[in-house]
Order: structure tokens, then C-alpha cells, then sequence
């Protein structure tokens, strides 16, 4: 029954391109995590550990709002929204906002960062405190392709005259892995490397390793972040250990801190100081026993 669901899944993942979200949002992946394998999440019930499979292979900056994910998801938006606070609960997922200092911009950035590889809350604390997390171990695995190798390798369907032999891909994949490396997306990537070609291209791989050498961007200047964590439910900000599994104290069914009483309007202090003012000048009646 996994199987079947992940298979559904993948389906549904690969049928058309899936959409990202706008510049800055959608999704962003944690660091250190733990090489990418065929039982990454045995510990979660078959349609948690499919979705989470299916998120897991989308690219940083996909949009993964429940409404999007139900248009490429074999699931219902409510069947979404339960399956990943049951993901954020098992450590995958949290949602927040993040602020990057010196960027020369006022403006929080809502995130939902996802981990293949469970997380404690501890963990995500630390994340959330900007502090790089140590490494963990490797783990054997069979090899794969990556994203560098796969964007060339693809790199023909968007422009045929650059279609590169396996050979060139291998030779080019380090060049290309350099500007994943300074914060290069995938569609800036082949924008530079296939906008204004000559005709006709006659040596795709010459080209190519032109561009990518003559356009490798800048590095990037290390700027610190801000980060706050945002109750998986109600949305409400709070520090991360008062948001163990990515859930608020209310919403986990314990009793919430007592709220201040709405303060008086003026009318109503004027009407409360003339009543105390009668009251104080009024002379004590007087009771006979």
C-alpha cells in the first residue's frame, strides 16, 4: 500500500512542471541532511511518508501551499493539511518567517522549510537561532545524479542546438555546481547559458563552459539571519521551545496564559471617577437597631 501511494504520488509530481512560488517563498530545504535514498521514511504512515517523498523532490522555491499541492497531489487539501502537521510533528516540516540583516529591506519573508531528515526540536531551535548545525554522519547509498548533471543533461529540451553528450555533461558538471554553490537558481541558470545563442552553435560544450565561466555570478556576502518559528495551526510566532513539534501550547490542548482586560475607554473612566467622586461625597446613612 506505500508503495502504491508513492508511486501515485511521484506520478502526479512528474505528470506537468511543478509551479513555484514567487521569488523568495515556497519552499527551502534544511541544511545537513542526510543523503537522499529509496526508504527515507519508513517511520510515517503510507500517505505521510508519500507526501513527504513527493515534497522531498521538489526544488527549492516550489510552491507547496496545501491549495497547490492538492492540484499535483493524489490528496484533498484537508487530507494535505492533516498530513503535514503530522509532517512538521515528526520533525520534517516547520513553517516561520525569516529577515535577512543588511539586506537594505524592512520586510519578513513567510518560509516553510522542509528536512528529509527528521529533526528534533532542539535541532530546529538551533536553526532558528542562525547557528549552522555540526554534520552528520554519511551513510552509504547508490550514487546519483546531481542537479548540476541532470539541468545539462536536460539542457537540449529547452535548446536544441545545446544539446551536450554524457561526456560533456561529466566534464561540465563541477563548473555548473559552482553556481548552485553561490545561490544561482535553475531557471537564472538557463537563461544565461541559452538567451541570444548564435546560429548555427557549432560546439554546444565549448559554449556552454564559456558562458558558465564568463557568467559565474558573484559570491554571495554571508549576511545573518533572523528567523521566527509560527505555530503549524493557528500561525501564532513564538520562541521555538514553546513550539514543541511545531504546535502552540493552545492549540495542543493546554491552557493558555491569562489575557489582560481591554482597557476603559475615557467615557467610561470619566463615568467610574464621577461615581467614585458621589459615593466619597455622599454622607453615611445612618441604621438604628
Amino acid at each position: 500500500m506505500a508503495d502504491a501511494n508513492l508511486s501515485a504520488a511521484f506520478r502526479s509530481v512528474h505528470a506537468a512542471p511543478h509551479p513555484m512560488a514567487s521569488p523568495g517563498y515556497g519552499k527551502r530545504s534544511a541544511p545537513e541532511q542526510l543523503p537522499r535514498t529509496n526508504h527515507d521514511f519508513p517511520h510515517l504512515p503510507p500517505r505521510e511518508a508519500a507526501i513527504a517523498a513527493a515534497l522531498d523532490r521538489l526544488p527549492d522555491g516550489a510552491d507547496i501551499s496545501v491549495k497547490t499541492l492538492a492540484k499535483h497531489l493524489p490528496y484533498g487539501q484537508c487530507a494535505l493539511r492533516t498530513a503535514l502537521n503530522r509532517l512538521q510533528a515528526a520533525g520534517h516540516l516547520r513553517r516561520g518567517s525569516e529577515h535577512v540583516r543588511g539586506s537594505g529591506s524592512a520586510r519578513w519573508v513567510t518560509r516553510t522549510w522542509f528536512s528529509r531528515t527528521a529533526r528534533d526540536n532542539d535541532w530546529w531551535a538551533t536553526f532558528t537561532r542562525g547557528d549552522v548545525p555540526e554534520a552528520e554522519p554519511d551513510r552509504p547509498r547508490h550514487p546519483t545524479r546531481s542537479r548540476a548533471f541532470i539541468l545539462l543533461a536536460a539542457l537540449g529540451r529547452t535548446a536544441p542546438a545545446l544539446s551536450l553528450s554524457y561526456a560533456d555533461c561529466v566534464a561540465l558538471e563541477p563548473k555548473l555546481t559552482e553556481w548552485f554553490t553561490r545561490g544561482a537558481t535553475e531557471p537564472d541558470i538557463i537563461r544565461a547559458l541559452t538567451a541570444g545563442l548564435p546560429a548555427p552553435v557549432h560546439s554546444p560544450a565549448a559554449l556552454v563552459r564559456s558562458r558558465l565561466t564568463a557568467k559565474l555570478p558573484a559570491e554571495p556576502v554571508p549576511r545573518p539571519v533572523i528567523r521566527v518559528l509560527e505555530c503549524g495551526r493557528c500561525g501564532t510566532p513564538g520562541r521555538p521551545e514553546a513550539l514543541p513539534g511545531g504546535t502552540c501550547g493552545p492549540c495542543r490542548g493546554e491552557p493558555g496564559p491569562l489575557r489582560a482586560a481591554a482597557p476603559l475607554s475615557p467615557g467610561a473612566v470619566r463615568a467610574h471617577a464621577s461615581a467614585a467622586r458621589a459615593a466619597a461625597e455622599s454622607p453615611p446613612k445612618r441604621t438604628h437597631a
